[in-house]
């Protein structure tokens, strides 16, 4: 009975704690929609056990839970494609903010050298000793 109860169990925590951080705003919406959709898959499962079953008989698969481990596996990588997408993509903009506030720093620095005041790298002007 208790191993009916804990996998639905857990995965009804997970929704909760997934729903919780929506709520918070600490879990953008795009990335609690992928685990809305696992947690609701996990209760599925986890009400009914006797679905994987059938799907691994459909599937030609022996065992139901090397089933379970191939779809996580799957999953997993994805999730990994996913991230080193969007992590390329912050690269690829946190260069090109570097390089214009490498611009802006150089235009501030010509200003100020026209106009006789010199520039100390913490954003103070006037070379004053600092306290």
């Amino acid at each position: 009975m208790i191993a009916q109860i804990a996998p639905f169990a857990f995965a009804l925590i997970m929704v909760g704690i997934v729903l919780e951080m929506l709520r918070r705003k600490t879990l953008r919406e795009k990335y609690a929609v992928l685990w809305l959709v696992v947690g609701t898959g996990s209760l599925i499962l986890g009400g009914f056990p006797r679905l994987l079953e059938a799907s691994s008989e459909v599937l030609g698969v022996e065992v139901p839970s090397n089933l379970l481990f191939a779809i996580g596996l799957v999953f997993l990588v994805g999730v990994c494609l996913h991230l080193s997408w969007e992590l390329s993509l912050v690269e690829d903009e946190t260069r090109v903010l570097a390089e214009e506030v490498a611009l802006l720093r150089a235009a501030v620095e010509d200003l100020q050298s026209s106009n006789g005041t010199t520039v100390v790298r913490d954003g103070r002007e006037g070379g004053n000793p600092q306290p």
